[in-house]
């Protein structure tokens, strides 16, 4: 058995994230500073990198602080309010602090000192490009905060891409914006990964891929969606009884395998409507199901409205969402 190949899994299920990362601010303050961020619009998660210095992140509706320390990443992947704070500002407080805006190559500056400052920040954004609930996404916390700072393999890799971040950001090269662009996308579904193993929680995605078995059969369903999976063949993938098999998926995903698969393949089918032009029939076959109009009913009572749906919607929305993504 090979341990790490429930982890390896995500590799199938990151496309299903359909995030494109916007990199917007980097922020240079002093001792007293405080910024609000308002409850995000669907589709938008703010992230904040923590180059130098120390911060604390308010959830004020939930009353939770959460402190940052240099090295640290934060994600809030369901766009909840919040407020960033310098480690000696009184909680609650409200700017300006005399905070100066001004551009910065592909993004904007932000400041209150002169010179480098205290704390260092690069702020930014996740766009996520499809609409309906996502199964990894689902599986998130309301704030994820890393440190890169560990000393495991993961902490450096995430150190790596944020230092790089951090360069293409501030110099003058050619394509620095789509380079630092990509390194964020990178380190995103990086952030995710981490998380997922090392979150063993029951009842959702993060146990599920966890377990080294469901894990092993979640990646046979993504190598073979198409696949008339009977609950014997998955057991055996598994290398469980099928009725031991059950149980243990039961009790990981709360949901029956079949359940599942299918949850599954409609997740696929949505990011191939998105993604590709390929007809719809063939996107239903490429996914297992026999007939364009049973995969049309499927999908509608999944995500409420039919595949040519969302090819039209992802024809409206996409244009109004990289100006706003560049606003």
């Amino acid at each position: 058995m090979n341990p790490a190949r429930p982890i390896d899994t995500l590799s199938g299920l990151a496309p299903l994230l359909r995030v494109r990362p916007r990199l917007q601010q980097l922020c240079r303050f002093g001792s007293q500073w405080a910024a609000d961020h308002p409850p995000e619009p669907d589709r938008w998660a703010p992230f904040h990198f923590l180059v130098k210095g120390s911060c604390v992140i308010e959830l004020r509706d939930r009353g939770r602080m959460v402190k940052l320390s240099a090295g640290d990443i934060a994600v809030l992947p369901h766009g909840s309010p919040h407020a960033v704070r310098g480690p000696t500002t009184p909680a609650g407080a409200r700017g300006p602090f005399g905070i100066r805006k001004r551009p910065l190559g592909a993004i904007e500056l932000e400041t209150n000192v002169e010179g480098d400052g205290e704390t260092e920040l690069i702020c930014g954004r996740l766009c996520f490009e499809a609409a309906g609930e996502n199964l990894v996404l689902a599986a998130l916390p309301e704030i994820i905060v890393m440190s890169t700072g560990d000393g495991d393999t993961g902490g450096a890799r995430l150190r790596m891409l944020m230092s790089a971040i951090h360069e293409e950001l501030q110099g003058v090269h050619a394509g620095a914006e789509a380079i630092a662009t990509d390194l964020a996308s990178a380190l995103f579904v990086m952030v995710v990964r981490i998380q997922l193993g090392r979150d063993g929680r029951s009842g959702c995605l993060s146990g599920t891929l966890a377990h080294p078995q469901i894990g092993r059969t979640v990646a046979a369903m993504l190598d073979d969606p198409a696949r008339d999976w009977t609950l014997d063949e998955l057991a055996a993938c598994a290398h469980a009884s099928r009725a031991s098999f059950v149980r243990m998926f039961r009790k990981s995903a709360q949901q029956s395998p079949l359940a599942f698969l299918a949850g599954l393949r409609l997740e696929l089918a949505q990011r191939k409507l998105s993604a590709t032009s390929l007809p719809v029939a063939k996107i239903a076959d490429e996914v297992g199901y026999k007939s364009e109009s049973a995969f049309s009913r499927a999908f509608h009572r999944h995500f409420g409205m039919r595949p040519g749906e969302v090819r039209e919607a992802v024809s409206r929305t996409a244009p109004a969402m990289i100006r706003e993504a560049a606003d």
